[in-house]
């Protein structure tokens, strides 16, 4: 038979078996569903329409902020510079459609998804990439606070009485999108697609009679708010820039749809590709409808008001409309936190299988979506929201800084990759071919520019928002980039460890030394020393002696029931447990032999209820975690399980069918 380098049979047998084992009906099955296997991973993909509502959130939601947060800039100057919002709305959807043109050849570029993370990874270097992975996991967990706080202020403003319990109910809706993402993504995507269009339909309904009623000139301006200070300062260039960068907050969520490619059905570049030029153009007329008529009706930013419940209620006074308006606000809103559970837990996935975040965050749960990942931007956003006592207007400025630094990241990519893309057919076309193919130029030139624009607009926010929070996005992102290598220097260092590269043959045990640390003598100290002795005959028992009395009767019944084994008393005179025999066992690796092995036998009763373990003092536990992580030992638990099995290596006694007990 012939044998491999480590002795063992090359042709060695190999069985596989599948397991039949099923989950048992439990709460945790209750709220997310039932397992699904592996297999089902090609069929929870989703089409065109349920993928928009899956990762159109973020993008449809920022109607219903954007306009606000321009005018809240734009209102310091007082009511003669509201007017520019209109004007600056226009530069924001020009800006939108370069960035969305610049994506769409993402998709087709990159059908596996990562969007600017794999875009920088394969065209401007492993630095970069963690950059705009850092980015983008801080977008995806802003989005969360800000969509959950917007969407609770749309809440308020229906029911002023529920402003002192903002907090909690941004909590609570952070709870049940997470749970419904834990669900999968086809079913929660399905949930999702009727409250998404019916936010379409009321805000196109709102736009379309808006506009209808400003034509018959039934549109009149509304009165100002109570709680409205209107603002005495200068109208500069430095306060245009500020509100421009408010609204570019629209461009959000425009990047979701690249990062999930591999979410939509086959041909899934298509249909992604399908569903980004459908976004782009609904946020364009709204974001574009929205602002227009907030000029006409001289809304005003307002606290206890949202723009978009003023627009509403200008068009529709304060009927069912409104109310069905509001919600459909409200509902969208949370729908652009969906958006971040959707793309958040894919990203970690790429990343982490690129050994730069945690392995956990790569593996698919039960409903073979990524439950590490859900359960992480839930826990870290729901923190933001108690941090910043879920503000939309204090988590803005901390959030389009990392969208936009990944727009750039990736548009500069995407143009690199076009430019090696056109060398590489002039070297393999020749050059008179690759010169009358010129659509890589004109994909550079369209990304380039598009990495130029959000260069300056990021630019602007960290100038603009740098004293309102912008800084500490701006110290954030280097910091999780220098985590990011730190975790994958550990995994580098730990795959050259483990490698059998050049390994060999292990050299034989020579000697195994077995310690067996006792707390007293009974039947559980007797199955661990019967498994002790049938590893070696080199058997130490070791009791830690804080009581005189005490080890004095360890003594008695170790003669009697210690089958000749030796035992070694450690003397503590400051009632210490674990020291003492860690100073014991080191003394022991000072003396140990080449090849010789430490093996610590730690035997450990488990009592009938799970509660019965609050009545002991878990010695075991302690003695286990400290041996961990001592170098050069072996530890092996041996549990001794009351009312089962009495024995190691003894069947548990059953009784005959039909008798009883």
């Amino acid at each position: 038979m012939a044998l491999s380098e480590g002795g063992i049979p090359e042709d060695a047998p190999v069985f596989r078996r599948r397991t039949r084992y099923r989950l048992r009906p439990s709460l945790r099955a209750w709220l997310i569903g039932r397992p699904l296997p592996t297999a089902d991973a090609p069929h929870q993909t989703v089409g065109t329409a349920i993928g928009l509502a899956v990762f159109a959130g973020d993008a449809l939601s920022s109607v219903a902020y954007a306009p606000q947060e321009t005018l809240v800039i734009l209102a310091a100057a007082g009511a003669s510079a509201l007017p520019l919002a209109f004007p600056i709305s226009c530069a924001v959807t020009v800006l939108l459609w370069i960035v969305a043109l610049s994506y769409l050849q993402t998709i087709h570029a990159y059908p596996d998804g990562g969007g600017a993370y794999t875009v920088a990874r394969e065209n401007l270097g492993v630095a970069a990439a963690q950059v705009a992975g850092a980015a983008l996991l801080v977008d995806y967990v802003l989005l969360v606070a800000v969509a959950t706080s917007s969407g609770v202020a749309q809440i308020v403003s229906a029911a002023p009485a529920l402003f002192p319990y903002r907090v909690p109910l941004a909590l609570g809706l952070v709870f049940l999108i997470m749970l419904a993402n834990l669900r999968g993504v086809r079913e929660s995507g399905t949930g999702f697609a009727i409250p998404t269009y019916f936010f379409l339909a009321v805000t196109y309904l709102m736009v379309v009679a808006g506009f209808a009623r400003l034509l018959r000139g039934q549109l009149n301006p509304l009165s100002l708010p109570p709680d409205l200070s209107v603002g005495s300062a200068p109208l500069t260039l430095f306060l245009v820039l500020r509100a421009f960068s408010n609204g570019t907050t629209a461009l959000t969520g425009v990047e979701c749809i690249a990062n999930g490619v591999t979410a939509f059905r086959e041909p899934r570049t298509r249909r992604a590709g399908a569903a980004l030029i459908w976004l782009t153009a609904i946020l364009a007329t709204l974001y574009l409808g929205i602002v227009f008529l907030l000029g006409r009706i001289h809304a005003y930013p307002s606290e206890t008001e949202t723009v978009i419940s003023q627009l509403a209620r200008a068009v529709f006074g304060r009927g069912p409309l409104y109310l069905a308006a509001l919600a459909g606000t409200t509902v969208v809103l949370i729908l652009a936190a969906n958006t971040a559970f959707a793309g958040f837990p894919r990203l970690s996935a790429i990343m982490a299988r690129d050994a730069f975040l945690p392995r956990q965050l790569a593996f698919r749960g039960s409903r073979l979506v990524y439950s590490w990942g859900i359960g992480l931007l839930a826990a870290v956003a729901s923190l933001l929201l108690v941090l910043f006592r879920a503000s939309v207007t204090r988590l803005v400025p901390l959030w389009a800084v990392g969208v936009f630094l990944s727009f750039t990241l990736s548009q500069a990519g995407m143009a690199r990759h076009w430019w090696r893309a056109g060398r590489s057919d002039h070297v393999s076309m020749g050059p008179e071919r690759a010169g009358r193919s010129s659509s890589w130029l004109w994909k550079m030139a369209v990304n380039g520019f598009g990495s130029l624009c959000t260069a300056m607009v990021t630019l602007i926010f960290v100038v603009t928002k740098f004293l309102d929070g912008a800084w500490v996005v701006v110290l954030l992102i280097p910091l999780l980039v220098l985590l990011f290598f730190r975790i994958h220097g550990h995994y580098r260092s730990l795959a050259q460890e483990l490698s059998l590269e050049a390994y060999g043959s292990p050299p034989p045990i020579a000697r195994h030394r077995v310690l067996l640390p006792i707390s007293g003598v009974h039947r559980g100290t007797l199955a661990a020393l019967r498994y002790a002795r049938s590893l070696s005959d080199d058997v130490t028992a070791v009791h830690v002696s804080i009581d005189a009395l005490e080890a004095e009767a360890v003594r008695r019944k170790w003669r009697t029931w210690g089958e000749g084994v030796r035992l070694v008393i450690l003397d503590s005179p400051y009632r210490l447990l674990v020291e003492p025999l860690l100073d014991y066992i080191r003394e022991l690796l000072a003396w140990r032999q080449p090849n010789e092995v430490i093996t610590i036998i730690v035997p450990q009763f488990v009592p009938r209820r799970g509660w019965h373990n609050l009545l002991h003092t878990q010695t075991a536990m302690l003695l286990r975690l400290a041996l961990l992580f001592q170098p050069g030992v072996v530890v092996t638990d041996i549990p001794y399980h009351l009312g089962g099995e009495e024995e190691v290596g003894k069947a548990p006694v059953r009784a005959p069918k039909g008798t009883a007990r």
